[in-house]
């Protein structure tokens, strides 16, 4: 599945972001912001290629909103607010020039999201490859 490679690929560069503490430069925190946002495009990506191969209707066409629904209903990811609110992070990355936003995207990637990601990559390698 080439779209679960891309998304380990992504998950792998994005455990970069610990190694880095604030006071970030712009540099750093533009780069980590974008990592998070790589990682999370690639992995609804990856769910919508995993249902459509599975035969779920949303996943031929969904949005990443209904992606990430049908990947709750189907067990694929456990935490669907979590991963909402993933969504809503990615959705802000375009104001990512606002440093406290920026901020707030790695600091919820540490706190949260990685491990968010892991638990998918995890799910996908055990019950659905």
């Amino acid at each position: 599945m080439k779209k679960f490679e891309n998304f380990c690929a992504a998950f792998e560069n994005l455990k970069e972001i610990y190694d880095y503490e604030e006071p970030y430069s712009n540099i750093v925190l533009t780069g980590m912001v974008g990592l998070y946002e790589i990682c999370f495009e690639q992995s609804w990506k990856t769910m919508k290629e995993i249902l459509a191969w599975n035969g779920i209707p949303e996943g031929q066409t969904g949005s990443p909103r209904q992606i990430l629904k049908s990947a709750y209903q189907t067990g694929m990811i456990k935490d669907e607010e979590l991963w909402l609110e993933a969504l809503a992070s990615r959705n802000n990355v375009t104001h990512a020039y606002n440093h406290v936003i920026a901020i707030e995207i790695v600091r919820q990637t540490k706190e949260k999201y990685y491990q968010m990601f892991y638990d998918l990559k995890q799910e996908i390698e055990t019950n659905w490859k």
